[in-house]
C-alpha cells in the first residue's frame, strides 16, 4: 500500500474525517463571493456531519458548461497551477482548474492506484494515456512519480513504436485504455516481441469495459488487468481503483471523494446493494470543488470486505452511463452488455461495434465483430449462431451478428474506442 494508515482507516475515524472536511467545505462555499457559489449555496443550512450531505443541492454537467470558462472557480485563475478540460464532444468543454494543493491530491490518489496494482518503487511504468488537456496522461504520470516508479510518457498512438519501447525499456506496468492495450498486444504478437515484454499489471480505464474484455486482455498479455475510474469534473483518474485482490469492485478513495448512489429518476438514495446513479462530492478540492455531482454512471455499492485490507467504500464496476443507454424497440441496452457477450466467445477478437441501422421504419441493431484467428474461419456460422442466441436471451430482443475475417474491424490508435455507430444510408459506417 502507498498510505496504509489512510487506506486501512477505521470506519469511525473516516466518518469523522469526512464530516470535518464536508463542514469545512460548506462553510467556505457559503462564504464565497463568487456568483455561482452564492447562488448554489443560497438557503443551504449548516451541516453538522457527513450525514447531512443530502441537504445539499445536486450538480450537473450543464452547470459547468454554463459557467465556462472560470465561473465555478472559488479563486482567481492566477492562483491555479494547471488547467485541464473534458473532450467537449457536445458544446463547450468543461474547464477544471487545479491549485498546488489539488495537484498534490491528484498525485496522492494516483500513487494509491499504483499501490493497488501491485507496483513496486523502481518499476518502469509505460503510460499510454493521452497527454494534454485530457486528465489521463498527466494524472497517472504525477501519481507514478509520487509512488517512485520510472515513467515512460508514451501517450497514445504509434502502437508499433510503443511495443518496441515496452520491449526495450523493460516496463513492468502499463497504463492505457482497454481497447488500446489489446491493440498493443496484437502489435507485439505480430512483431514477435511478446517474449521480450515483461509487463505484469495493467491500469486500464477511460472507457467502459467488461469482465469478458478483462479475460481477453489478461490472456493476451498474461497480466493482472485492473480497472481505474475517474472523471475530469471530479479530478481525473484516481477517483476509484481495483486492487489485485479485489477485482470487480473498485475502491472509491472516499476520504477525498464522498460517494452516494441515487435513483436516477427521483434523486432519492437507493437501498444498499441496489443499482443507481453514482454521485460524488469532492471533500478536498480547492480551486473547483463539486457538490453532489451526478456522474450519470450506473453502479451499486459492494459491502464485502477485501482481502487486501483496504477499507474504502467499494462499488461495482460501472455497467454503463445513463446517457449511453440504447433503446431498441422498447428494450433498454447498455453497450457493456453487448461487449460482455461478444468477448466471452473465444472465437472472436476484442474488436467489436454496434450498428444502429435506421434505414427502415424501426431501428435494427447489428453487432459487428471479427474472428480471432484464421483457424476460426470454418466455424464462422456456428460462432454467429451462438452469439445471436445468447444476445437474444440476454437482451430479449433479436439481434443480428456479422463476423468479419481476422483484422477486418477498424482499430483506434488514439483516445477512447468508438463502439456505437448509426447507419442511415447505404454507406458502411465502419468503412
Amino acid at each position: 500500500m502507498y498510505q496504509p494508515e489512510l487506506e486501512t482507516m477505521s470506519q469511525g475515524a473516516k466518518y469523522q474525517l469526512q464530516s470535518d472536511r464536508l463542514i469545512s467545505l460548506v462553510d467556505r462555499l457559503k462564504a464565497s463571493e463568487v456568483p455561482y457559489w452564492q447562488d448554489k449555496m443560497a438557503g443551504v443550512a449548516a451541516v453538522k456531519s457527513i450525514d447531512d450531505i443530502t441537504k445539499l443541492p445536486f450538480t450537473v454537467k450543464a452547470e459547468m458548461r454554463n459557467a465556462f470558462p472560470y465561473g465555478m472557480l472559488t479563486l482567481p485563475i492566477s492562483e491555479c497551477n494547471r488547467i485541464h478540460a473534458s473532450s467537449g464532444t457536445s458544446g463547450k468543454p468543461t474547464i477544471v482548474g487545479y491549485t498546488r494543493g489539488d495537484l498534490d491530491v491528484f498525485a496522492e490518489v494516483n500513487a494509491r492506484v499504483l499501490g493497488c496494482a501491485g507496483a513496486r518503487p523502481g518499476d518502469v511504468f509505460h503510460n499510454a494515456y493521452g497527454y494534454g488537456l485530457f486528465t489521463g496522461g498527466l494524472g497517472l504520470h504525477g501519481g507514478a512519480e509520487r509512488f517512485g516508479v520510472t515513467v515512460v510518457p508514451a501517450s497514445g498512438g504509434n502502437s508499433a513504436f510503443q511495443v518496441e519501447l515496452l520491449a526495450d525499456l523493460g516496463a513492468r506496468g502499463l497504463c492505457a485504455t482497454p481497447s488500446f492495450s489489446l491493440l498493443l498486444a496484437e502489435r507485439a504478437e505480430a512483431a514477435g516481441l511478446m517474449d521480450r515484454i515483461g509487463i505484469e499489471y495493467g491500469i486500464l480505464g477511460a472507457e467502459p469495459w467488461s469482465e469478458s474484455m478483462r479475460t481477453k486482455i489478461e490472456a493476451a498479455w498474461g497480466i493482472d488487468a485492473l480497472d481505474i475510474y475517474g472523471l475530469s469534473e471530479i479530478i481525473g483518474p484516481g477517483v476509484a481503483m481495483e486492487s489485485v485482490a479485489a477485482k470487480g469492485a473498485p475502491f472509491i478513495f472516499d476520504d477525498h471523494f464522498y460517494p452516494e448512489i441515487i435513483d436516477p429518476k427521483t434523486g432519492d438514495p437507493v437501498l444498499d446493494g441496489t443499482q443507481g446513479e453514482l454521485v460524488l462530492t469532492t471533500l478536498t478540492k480547492e480551486a473547483m470543488p463539486v457538490i453532489r455531482y451526478r456522474t450519470g454512471d450506473i453502479t451499486r455499492f459492494v459491502d464485502e470486505p477485501s482481502e487486501c485490507g483496504r477499507t474504502f467504500r467499494r462499488m461495482d464496476r460501472i455497467s454503463g452511463r445513463a446517457d449511453d443507454m440504447l433503446i431498441i424497440r422498447g428494450v433498454n441496452v447498455f453497450p457493456s452488455e453487448i461487449e460482455a457477450v461478444v468477448l466471452a466467445e473465444p472465437g472472436v477478437s476484442g474488436q467489436w461495434a454496434i450498428i444502429l441501422d435506421k434505414r427502415g421504419t424501426l431501428a435494427e441493431m447489428v453487432v459487428r465483430c471479427e474472428l480471432a484467428t484464421a483457424q476460426d474461419i470454418p466455424q464462422r456460422d456456428n460462432i454467429r449462431e451462438r452469439l445471436e442466441k445468447v444476445l437474444h436471451s440476454r437482451l430479449r430482443s433479436r439481434t443480428s451478428v456479422l463476423i468479419g475475417d481476422p483484422g477486418s474491424m477498424p482499430r483506434s490508435e488514439l483516445g477512447k474506442a468508438k463502439r456505437v455507430f448509426e447507419r442511415i444510408d447505404e454507406t458502411d459506417p465502419l468503412g
